[in-house]
């Protein structure tokens, strides 16, 4: 029989500031009240006795950032080799998402979508094990929304050999690893990730800047393909999101019923315009096309990245100007773990203002996930709470400089204030 837990005592969370993000104004001084890992009241007009009193001085108190789309399995420490598809065994994978699922906490976010692994497991859902580690407390990490493994076809964008161009029959990978080709295998393949954990679907809809099967944004799956994956999501009641490039992929997965573009790189006006009419997300992963470093692609990815990028954030701008419904993602490790606000500031420097950034990766991004228990600081909802210097509202740049992380009403970093 499990042991009960220790009650901890109320904890009185005290800041200079607290930003409501609904209102896009701040409330002084900040202060939470905190039970469990809940928020149960703002500004109290009274506070128990044994509550613990945690004062954050000259901070600003947000709720904690989203990113809506991270690898967690990739990347991260002693990840240099090109051979690393075919050196991490899943038990270093898994290894290696520890470091990052910590690393990326500490840098202010709390919950992650980790959109689809694309590396040989077994069938095992490594993200979806990640997640129960964390939250089970045996390792420190963001709430995971876990995609099992990404959807893709043979050659696809996250074909894993395709990256390598490895020969023919090395490390090929099973339909329940997520290569599927065909309305029965994709069927299949969708139904397997749902059944071990997967919390969304990720599918491969086009082709992106480093495949070498073809131009970026070629559409990859058949419409009949991409109805079939969404029919078989939706009636298990899991969103879809789709790797998404091209103006012809990007309709075609709208059409077929995708509730999540990520990059959406070469959409056209027209295409844009379908998506506010539609309410369709859009993840747009832009500060990559800055920060993601292609220096040791082959030449003709980097020609690619060359053209595409620029094109990409032209058209991240028009979809902020038209008013598409935008959630953050990094797409790390494209960018490194740990890095995330530099999708915020990325986002300012396409157009929005820095409250729509920050809804961007709260409130926003909730909705995508339909998590209606956490972005904002309000009664009821969870205690995830990070606090950075400065006005946030006129310089985005300070959420890169986040000095204190609570998750469910437990803190991950404090860092002590000075002078």
């Amino acid at each position: 029989m499990a042991r009960p837990r220790t009650p901890q005592p109320p904890v009185l969370l005290r800041a200079a500031r607290l930003l409501d993000v609904d209102k896009g104004e701040y409330v002084q001084p900040g202060e939470l009240l905190i039970e469990g890992e809940r928020i149960v009241e703002v500004a109290p007009t009274s506070v128990p006795k044994d509550a613990v009193v945690l004062d954050l001085g000259d901070l600003t108190l947000l709720p904690g950032l989203m990113d809506m789309e991270v690898n967690l399995l990739l990347g991260g420490p002693d990840h240099r080799s090109p051979l690393n598809p075919v050196q991490d065994d899943p038990a270093v994978r898994t290894l290696r998402a520890v470091a990052n699922a910590r690393r990326t906490l500490r840098s202010g976010f709390t919950t992650v979508r980790n959109l689809g692994l694309f590396v040989q497991t077994g069938g095992l859902l490594l993200d979806v094990a990640l997640k129960k580690a964390i939250d089970l407390g045996w390792i420190d990490g963001p709430r995971v929304v876990p995609a099992g493994h990404a959807i893709t076809p043979t050659g696809g964008h996250l074909d894993p050999t395709m990256f390598q161009a490895f020969a023919p029959h090395i490390m090929e990978l099973s339909v329940e690893e997520g290569i599927a080709n065909g309305v029965s295998e994709v069927r299949k393949a969708v139904r397997y990730q749902i059944k071990h954990g997967a919390e969304v679907i990720k599918v491969c809809a086009s082709n992106g800047v480093m495949s070498h099967t073809g131009p970026a944004g070629a559409q990859q799956y058949s419409d009949e393909e991409l109805r079939a994956i969404v029919d078989e999501a939706h009636r298990a009641g899991r969103k879809v999101a789709a790797h998404c490039m091209g103006d012809t992929a990007i309709r075609a997965a709208l059409d077929a019923g995708i509730d999540c573009i990520e990059h959406g790189s070469l959409a056209s006006d027209e295409t844009l315009d379908l998506m506010v009419e539609r309410g369709t997300f859009l993840v747009a992963t832009t500060y990559l096309t800055e920060g993601m470093d292609v220096s040791h692609a082959a030449p003709e990815l980097q020609a690619k990245a060359a053209d595409v990028f620029p094109r990409s954030r032209a058209t991240i701008g028009k979809a902020i100007e038209r008013g598409v419904r935008i959630a953050c993602g990094t797409d790390a490790p494209a960018v490194p773990h740990g890095r995330g606000a530099k999708e915020l500031i990325a986002l300012v420097d396409r157009g929005m203002a820095p409250l729509q950034a920050i809804r961007a990766a709260t409130t926003v991004a909730a909705e995508l996930i339909d998590a209606d228990d956490r972005g904002r600081l309000e009664a009821g909802l969870l205690a995830d709470v990070i606090a950075v210097p400065g006005d946030p509202l006129t310089d985005i740049g300070v959420t890169e400089n986040v000095r204190f992380v609570m998750k469910g009403g437990q803190v991950y970093r404090h860092e002590e204030p000075t002078g």
